[in-house]
């Protein structure tokens, strides 16, 4: 999440996955993909460099979990499934409509 100040003072957290667009005319204007618009106090270069540093810590964090010594008890997984092996698939059943 990032946190925005909407016009009024208010603090918002938004997921910054679900921006789509973020306009600037002259209030910046965030639209999440789900249509809801929020207007910020924050400039369009403020909102996407939070955006960005949101997305290079969880990158970060990413990299520090795999040097963790954790991540020993962890086993690997096989590079390759051996299709031969693979269970096989239970056959398609076909569906009929119910009649009204």
């Amino acid at each position: 999440m990032i946190v925005v100040t909407r016009l009024n003072g208010g603090q918002i957290g938004v997921n910054p996955d679900l921006v789509q667009r973020i306009d600037s005319a002259p209030d910046t204007i965030l639209s999440l993909i789900d249509g809801t618009k929020y207007i910020v106090v924050e400039s369009m270069d403020e909102v996407i460099a939070r955006i960005n540093e949101h997305r290079a810590s969880i990158l970060a964090r990413a990299r520090e979990i795999q040097s963790s010594p954790y991540m020993e008890l962890v086993p690997d997984l096989p590079e390759e499934v051996d299709e031969a092996s693979a269970a096989p698939l239970a056959p398609a059943v076909p569906i009929r409509p119910r009649s009204i």
